[in-house]
């Protein structure tokens, strides 16, 4: 699930505002770090409303969004759209089979043992870090 976000500001001074999750914000002081920054407060949001046993509200499509005439606004001000995802660890874990390629396979488990890590938590965490670079 990801969340359509504004991001608005200057250099050394960015905040975003996620409209359809009421009181969410952050900033940074580059886009880059204002766009991390948001994903934590997504997760942060996301995990107290799944706490109150509130129900998520549903993302709007992007044409919803552009709709809004707040966030037109906000757009011909100079604001700009970012897409955060919601990355959360629900402290479940389920098993996943996944096929790769042997060379691979033998390239992670090395640098999962350099880096004290187990198989599955070194392809979790680099799942984690391409999400969050968007890339």
């Amino acid at each position: 699930m990801r969340y359509i976000a504004l991001v608005d500001g200057k250099p050394g001074s960015y905040g975003v505002v996620v409209p359809d999750l009421p009181g969410c914000t952050s900033a940074g002081k580059t886009v880059e770090a204002a766009y991390r920054n948001a994903i934590e407060a997504v997760r942060l949001w996301v995990e107290d409303a799944i706490q109150e046993g509130e129900r998520l509200p549903r993302p709007r499509a992007f044409i919803e969004l552009m709709m809004d005439r707040e966030i037109a606004r906000a757009l011909g001000n100079g604001a700009a759209l970012m897409m955060v995802p919601v990355l959360r660890d629900t402290g479940r874990p389920a098993k996943a089979n996944v096929s790769l390629d042997a060379g691979i396979l033998e390239a992670i488990d090395e640098a999962a043992e350099e880096h004290g890590l187990t198989r599955s938590a070194f392809i979790a965490s680099a799942a984690r870090e391409k999400i969050r670079r968007g890339t």
